[in-house]
């Protein structure tokens, strides 16, 4: 048997007083410290991959401790702070969260001020935040939302969360950790009482397909595959022929597509391989080419605001009422609750989910009959 390559590793300092390791991170590669302050173990990364820059990191944060001398951060601005996460964390995210993230910067700076120190941030900079953001006031350049809901304040919140978590693990290149701590640690997001997530019905899904063709069978093509597979329309817009086998009768869904960034493989249903063999007859293309090009322009696929567009416009002609916040995301919703009898790692596996929990409390719903049915099976046991 080979033996295992341990990562390198030098410590400085005396045990229990001013120990100090630097060592190299098995993942990332990345040198770090670890040492021990007030009682508590911290690790801080260097930023950098020289081990001799390193041992002379660690001799100085050793004799910084020896003295008494506690290795405090310096103070980081918003705006600094924002820059390196902005350049280091994010270019690794989907296109789609780069552009939450950057978005959210822009709107905490207006908010607090490029120039506030970012340990200083506290309850009444989050309460106020919430406020403006929830009331219009904050919003991004461009956006016509009069108001927003508490899903999407809690989701820039979180974000800023995020950025302050990773600044207490994020070297300074002095030995020493951006934050000391995350100083809005433990504030209550803000939540809706009651949230809205309505169900699309078998009904109301047959009668939009059957005006489909009336709007174009790009529609007709992607209300089908939402229907059939329960991704998201936007993952469902910005597939390409590549990740179409039909022959095996699978599907790949690229994380450079998927809000989550999840990337994975599921089986395609008799329908939803019939609507993609009507789909290549409709505009014939193999490899890379999209499946639901833009009318306008064929090396783009269609952006989002038209199947919104084309949803509303298949409600009108196919005579169902217009339910706030159905939309495509409840055909998802329908997907989820129809399956509710499988296991819930298959339900997850096809529909994309990586959080069982997210499966069961925000998109499957039970009915009546459904619950009178557990029942009379539980008398049967």
């Amino acid at each position: 048997m080979g033996s295992t390559k341990k990562s390198w590793s030098y410590k400085t300092g005396e045990r229990s007083r001013n120990r100090v390791r630097a060592f190299e991170d098995s993942k990332s590669g990345m040198l770090m410290l670890e040492f021990y302050e007030a009682g508590k173990r911290k690790r801080v990364s260097l930023g950098h991959r020289d081990r001799g820059k390193a041992k002379q990191q660690a001799d100085e944060a050793a004799a910084r401790i020896g003295k008494a001398e506690p290795l405090r951060s310096e103070d980081i601005t918003l705006q600094e702070l924002f820059d390196i996460y902005l350049g280091e964390v994010t270019p690794g995210k989907t296109l789609r969260v780069q552009m939450h993230d950057r978005a959210a910067a822009k709107l905490f700076l207006r908010c607090f001020g490029a120039r506030r120190s970012a340990k200083e941030l506290n309850r009444r900079d989050w309460d106020r935040f919430v406020k403006e953001r929830t009331s219009g006031r904050l919003r991004p350049p461009g956006s016509h939302v009069p108001v927003v809901g508490p899903r999407t304040v809690s989701k820039d919140l979180k974000w800023l969360l995020a950025v302050l978590n990773w600044a207490t693990m994020a070297g300074d290149g002095r030995g020493r950790a951006l934050l000391d701590q995350n100083p809005l640690k433990g504030m209550p997001l803000p939540s809706e009482p009651s949230p809205r997530r309505p169900l699309a019905t078998q009904e109301r899904y047959e009668a939009m397909v059957a005006v489909a063709d009336q709007i174009g069978w790009r529609f007709r093509v992607a209300l089908v595959l939402s229907h059939e597979t329960g991704h998201r329309i936007g993952a469902v817009r910005q597939l390409r022929w590549s990740d179409i086998d039909l022959e095996r009768g699978t599907v790949r869904w690229r994380k450079q597509g998927d809000k989550i960034g999840h990337e994975h493989d599921t089986p395609l249903s008799p329908q939803a391989k019939a609507v993609l063999e009507s789909a290549r007859q409709e505009e014939p293309a193999i490899g890379d080419a999209w499946i639901l090009p833009s009318p306008k322009d064929r090396t783009k696929p269609c952006r989002a605001e038209l199947f919104t567009k084309w949803w509303k416009r298949a409600e009108g002609l196919a005579g169902v009422e217009h339910v706030e916040w159905l939309g495509w995301h409840g055909l998802r919703r329908k997907f989820a609750t129809e399956l509710r009898q499988e296991p819930l790692r298959d339900i997850c596996d096809l529909g994309g989910w990586k959080n069982p929990e997210t499966v069961v409390q925000c998109y499957q719903q039970s009915n009546e009959a459904d619950l009178r049915a557990a029942l009379k099976r539980r008398a049967t046991v």
